[in-house]
């Protein structure tokens, strides 16, 4: 058979997924090693060979990203293709989640009938999910330790040396930050974004502040707690108000996000609606979504070794439930995007885009006469 003058020879439908080697992976160790093996093993094997053949695709789809944003100049166009492959990982997150749903089908005794033969074999040593969390940008520092052990200690030294390379030659957290640092539309013409943002915001919170004050209905201990609650520009807003209390933010491990990334995150949430800001709102949002995700898993994953195991230690000797609840709380990567929330602000306080900005955000054709 030729296609474009290039000879191809037929395939196999089982030879082209190589399903001799992949249907041959299941080596039941129970099998070998008593006279009944235990039914649910292969459950057990075939769920995580699953996980790490997605992995396999999570990976792929994030390098792609990241060479699509490891330029200078990101094209238009490839803010679209990030979109829709961070989508895809978006997807197959969730169907890790479902795939948790499958192994709790096994009980806990069942789970029992084959746990011994595992040690010390641990999900910890699965260096693709070690790899998409350094690709992503989950920093050493913030790791929980497991077992007083470094993440990569059991890996190979070519593979740490693939963890490290990782690390050394920037994520995606760190890319996505240099990208939004470029950001033009902050300061345009005459337009400055900080300035009118600060004037929106103090405006809200009288706002706000006065309706509170002059409530009929609201008692003085109310009021006062409500006035708390809304803050002002001293308080959370501050952190975007003030480059000095944001860079000590960032110094007491509070905030990641260097300030002018900061800044343009906060302004593409608020003008999502003009439309060359909508594919980059959505590519944040889907940053978002997969640290989400990321943590539903993690502490999805917590509450099934919980299920299966109660409060024994784990198989590679961490602490099993406890580690693992641990890291679902800590192990986020892109938390400063999900703080943008806190400094949002109403549509109709929102500042009024002058005429040369709104243009250039939006998509304007002339017809040559």
């Amino acid at each position: 058979m030729k296609e474009n003058g290039k000879k191809y020879s037929t395939i196999h439908y089982k030879n082209y997924l190589g399903l001799d080697q992949v249907l041959g992976a299941q080596q039941l160790r129970s099998a070998a090693l008593y006279d009944q093996p235990a039914h649910d093993e292969m459950l057990f094997i075939i769920v995580h060979q699953s996980y790490e053949i997605w992995f396999k695709q999570i990976i792929h789809e994030l390098q792609s990203v990241m060479d699509m944003f490891d330029e200078n100049t990101v094209d238009e166009r490839s803010i679209g293709i990030s979109v829709a492959r961070l989508n895809r990982v978006i997807e197959i997150f969730k169907l890790l989640i479902e795939h948790i749903r499958i192994m709790e089908t096994m009980t806990p005794l069942d789970f029992l009938d084959f746990r011994n033969l595992l040690f010390p074999a641990s999900g910890f040593q699965s260096f693709q999910f070690r790899k998409i969390e350094n690709m992503l940008g989950l920093q050493e520092s913030t790791r929980i330790t497991y077992g007083q052990h470094h993440y990569a200690a059991f890996f190979s030294e070519e593979e740490q040396a693939d963890l490290d390379q990782i690390v050394e030659k920037g994520s995606l957290f760190d890319l996505v930050e240099d990208w939004l640092e470029r950001t033009p539309f902050l300061q345009f013409h005459n337009f400055r974004f900080l300035s009118a943002y600060r004037e929106s915001v103090e405006r809200m919170i009288k706002k706000e502040s006065d309706a509170v004050a002059s409530s009929d209905y609201l008692s003085a201990k109310e009021k006062d707690m409500r006035l708390k609650m809304l803050g002002n520009t001293d308080t959370y807003f501050q952190s975007v108000l003030s480059v000095e209390t944001h860079t000590q933010l960032r110094e007491e491990g509070k905030l990641r996000l260097s300030y002018k990334a900061t800044l343009a995150a906060l302004m593409i949430n608020l003008y999502n609606e003009e439309p060359i800001l909508q594919l980059p709102y959505r590519f944040l949002f889907a940053l978002v979504d997969i640290d989400e995700l990321l943590t539903t898993w993690r502490y999805r994953h917590a509450q099934m070794v919980l299920r299966m195991l109660g409060k024994k230690v784990g198989t590679g000797g961490s602490s099993g439930h406890a580690y693992l609840r641990e890291t679902a709380a800590k192990h986020n990567i892109f938390g400063d995007l999900h703080n943008i929330s806190t400094l949002l602000i109403p549509r109709s306080e929102l500042p009024v885009l002058p005429d040369d900005v709104r243009k250039e955000l939006g998509f304007y054709y002339t017809e040559n006469k």
